[in-house]
């Protein structure tokens, strides 16, 4: 019998409509500029198949080489500007969801723990990422 995974949720309300916001958050240009915690980490590289059962990656490494690791996944429902769920490599969900009102938009992602990392680790890790590309985003109007 399977347990339930504990999750975690992050949010960002983005100035910007959610067209925008999805364009931003899927496109492989714009990911590579926004996915990263801090200043010291960038994404080189990006892949995205935004679709049921497309897939997707990012190369996310630290700026002086020290260290990096691959994220990606399959995507298992998408909606165009509302919602997105996809499942990570290491076998854990992820959903996010869109809602816009009027010239901004909530961004709420809600992903599984791992068992590696501290809550609190793994929330500051999404949120700084989230609140990049909310940054990024607003920054690029």
């Amino acid at each position: 019998m399977e347990t339930e995974k504990e999750t975690i949720t992050v949010e960002a309300t983005v100035k910007a409509p959610v067209e925008k916001v999805w364009s931003f958050w899927s496109e492989p240009q714009h990911i590579k500029k926004w996915n990263n915690a801090s200043d010291d980490w960038h994404t080189p590289q990006a892949e995205n198949d935004l679709r049921v059962g497309g897939k997707f990656s990012a190369r996310m490494e630290a700026k002086d080489g020290s260290f990096g690791f691959d994220f990606g996944g399959v995507y298992n429902e998408v909606k165009e500007n509302e919602y997105i769920e996809y499942t990570i490599g290491d076998g854990r969900k992820v959903q996010v969801s869109f809602v816009p009102n009027g010239n901004e938009t909530k961004v709420v992602e809600t992903f599984e723990a791992e068992s590696t990392h501290s809550i609190e680790l793994q929330r500051g890790g999404w949120q700084a990422i989230l609140d990049n590309f909310k940054k990024y985003t607003e920054a690029n109007s």
